[in-house]
């Protein structure tokens, strides 16, 4: 697995190796709060894992975080008032995995708590193929309906009808509005206000349809769509638009192409696996000057390999990991 960071200039938008994770998990939750991207549980060799990492966008490290209290693949996760919270990834056949069917991590103290899922047998799936958080509540969507909890009132209920049979595939939230794209490959919107779907317009003739899906990110309040397609017999492109967009004064969704191009080529067989947008601040000195910048357009691409992981991975002891610019290109 390779991650990737978008590097955004005038004439040319492209990606940039980052280093690579230190366990190869596949099936991964990920989220990202403030600078850092948290990769949370997946497996290796079909072996569910409870560890977390978290990669530091300002400085391109790896951090171990501490582990949940069990493992998990195929989780959801959503960030509520700066807590992580990490469903399902897991049968409840003990009563562990039952009272800890979710968890809760709080960054700040670094600890993890467990989520009174109640009682309720509809709310205990395994498998979670989509998340997303929408006014403060955290969406879950699972192979057969979807629910919805929220931590201020620490209240679970089911993801209305109109909603799960809409969803398909990763999704991002923009100003309340859950983005996907449809089973004719175009990006519609989902109002939870109205409970409708609404298809985006004005971007038909710059971007394709998305038939084998894509992958969507908020990047400071725009829409970025990132997707693979063929390019030549040994390599695939991977491309990316960023898209305004707005609700029209009927009601509508409109958005606009601000640019929309290929980043990069990776090997034939490759594919997304997921895109995250990370809020960065440093300081900037110009002309012996201090300037506070807000990277905002800074987000991070993971492309995994379709090819089985095999042996162990040994983590290493430190908790924090640095890596030099050679181990990029291993």
């Amino acid at each position: 697995m390779q991650w990737f960071m978008l590097y955004q200039n005038p004439t040319k938008n492209s990606l940039i190796p980052l280093p690579p994770a230190p366990s190869p998990l596949v099936g991964s939750a990920f989220v990202a709060v403030g600078p850092k991207i948290y990769v949370i549980g997946g497996s290796i060799n079909d072996i569910p894992s409870p560890h977390v990492w978290a990669l530091d966008c300002r400085f391109h490290r790896w951090e171990a975080v501490p582990s949940m209290r069990i493992s998990r693949e195929f989780a959801a996760a959503g960030v509520v008032d700066g807590r992580i919270y990490v469903i399902g990834g897991c049968v409840v056949d003990t009563w562990a995995k039952s009272r800890n069917w979710a968890e809760v991590f709080d960054p700040k103290t670094e600890k993890w708590d467990s989520v009174d899922s109640g009682k309720d047998d509809f709310l205990r799936e395994k498998w979670m193929h989509g998340s997303a958080v929408v006014n403060e509540r955290i969406y879950v969507m699972a192979d057969r309906n979807g629910v919805v909890y929220e931590p201020k009132t620490k209240k679970w209920d089911s993801v209305e009808s109109g909603l799960d049979l809409g969803w398909r595939g990763r999704a991002c939230v923009v100003d309340g509005i859950l983005y996907c794209y449809d089973y004719v490959g175009n990006i519609r919107g989902f109002d939870v206000r109205t409970g409708v779907w609404k298809e985006l317009r004005g971007v038909e003739k710059r971007l394709p349809k998305f038939l084998c899906g894509a992958t969507m990110a908020n990047v400071g309040g725009k829409l970025v769509v990132v997707w693979e397609r063929k390019g030549n017999v040994k390599e695939m492109e991977v491309c990316g638009a960023e898209i305004e967009v707005e609700e029209n004064g009927e009601g509508g969704l409109w958005g606009r192409v601000e640019w929309c191009d290929v980043v990069h080529k990776v090997p034939i067989g490759s594919s997304i696996v997921h895109c995250l947008a990370v809020s960065i601040q440093f300081t900037h000195y110009d002309d012996g000057r201090a300037q506070i910048i807000l990277a905002y357009a800074n987000y991070e691409i993971v492309l995994r390999r379709r090819e089985m992981y095999t042996g162990l991975v040994n983590e290493p002891k430190k908790d924090f990991l640095n890596f030099d610019g050679d181990d990029v290109h291993k």
